[in-house]
């Protein structure tokens, strides 16, 4: 069999953030198990695929040798490649959906990928927090997925979310980071409940807290943030007695001696604190800050910044574990917080 119009069905998706070597192996072996690829199948040479799909010979090579690997295409010297086995084990293959990709979000996708294993198939995907292109990706990816695992965050027109994540079979939806009203169903879930998380991480520290007399969350009106984290925050104040207030944009924040800050945002924590390096208070002791996501660096600036963070890793990991599992589990991951200088 020849290579004809191969091209029609092996394809590099520009949206998607899965490597485009797995991204030509996964195109491959759907086209196999479709029965558009048969045994002895010739494929087009590593020149021909640098061409046609506008990528490096090295990616091509890369994708021809990991198929090799696999044990489905074979190669003859000076003839090329061809399909050799068309007897694939059904893989899982998974539809991963992030709303970005920070820091934290990077550990639970490499959790996530370590503990499902090498013979999953993963298509990455990320919407930037845009609704438009969320629903876009979704409803372009209906079909060849046993899996379609989620996170929900919006900045805007997130409202009709769940009506088109209700179009995905239950048995194969995985929400993770959030859960979403409006979801119906028996579908998997790991997620951070975040009412109920930031007022046991402030309960943590409510001795030190005790030594300031305010305590103000950064909280921008433009923010995928759920308002969730509000509710958690005003409940918390109003049982120990706090004063409060909710900053919409860190540049307008009047910081004096006494207050504590939250801040949920890394570039608003950048900002907060070169406003507080200029009144010359001392974090700590005139003035508190409790940020949003443990991250390395915050181990050392201002000598360590008090953080509340779930555990990124146990999500990634517990995402996995369901899939593996077969399982339509609700698995909450709570926060912990560490307490440092800042505090």
């Amino acid at each position: 069999m020849t290579s004809e119009n191969i091209y029609s069905f092996i394809s590099i998706d520009e949206y998607a953030v899965t490597p485009k070597y797995m991204q030509l192996t996964n195109s491959i072996i759907k086209a196999i198990e479709k029965g558009k690829l048969g045994k002895n199948h010739v494929l087009p040479s590593i020149n021909d695929l640098s061409f046609e799909l506008d990528i490096s010979r090295d990616t091509a090579q890369k994708a021809y040798n990991y198929l090799k690997k696999l044990g489905i295409i074979g190669s003859v010297p000076g003839k090329g490649y061809f399909i050799s086995n068309t007897d694939i084990k059904q893989p899982i293959k998974i539809f991963l959906l992030f709303n970005k990709l920070s820091t934290h979000k990077k550990i639970m996708y490499d959790a996530f990928v370590a503990s499902i294993g090498k013979e999953a198939v993963i298509d990455f995907y990320i919407y930037n927090n845009d609704f438009s292109l969320f629903r876009k990706l979704l409803m372009s990816k209906r079909d060849g997925y046993s899996h379609y695992v989620i996170i929900p965050h919006f900045l805007e027109g997130g409202e009709k979310a769940h009506e088109i994540i209700n179009t995905i079979p239950k048995d194969k939806l995985l929400l993770l980071d959030q859960l979403l009203p409006g979801v119906n169903g028996a579908f998997a879930a790991v997620y951070e409940d975040f009412e109920k998380d930031i007022y046991e991480a402030l309960e943590q520290v409510v001795e030190q807290l005790g030594r300031y007399q305010t305590i103000k969350i950064l909280f921008p009106d433009y923010t995928y943030y759920p308002k969730q984290i509000l509710e958690g925050f005003y409940r918390f104040c109003n049982q120990y007695a706090f004063n409060y207030e909710v900053v919409a944009d860190v540049n307008k924040a009047i910081i004096a001696e006494g207050e504590v800050f939250i801040s949920l945002m890394e570039n608003d924590l950048v900002l907060l604190i070169e406003k507080i390096i200029e009144t010359k208070l001392e974090v700590g002791k005139q003035v508190g800050v409790i940020s949003y996501n443990e991250t390395p660096l915050k181990k050392i600036i201002l000598n360590g910044i008090t953080t509340i963070s779930t555990d990124f890793h146990l999500m990634g990991e517990k995402a996995a574990q369901l899939i593996l599992e077969k399982s339509t589990e609700h698995v909450a991951v709570p926060f912990h917080l560490t307490l440092r200088e800042s505090l």
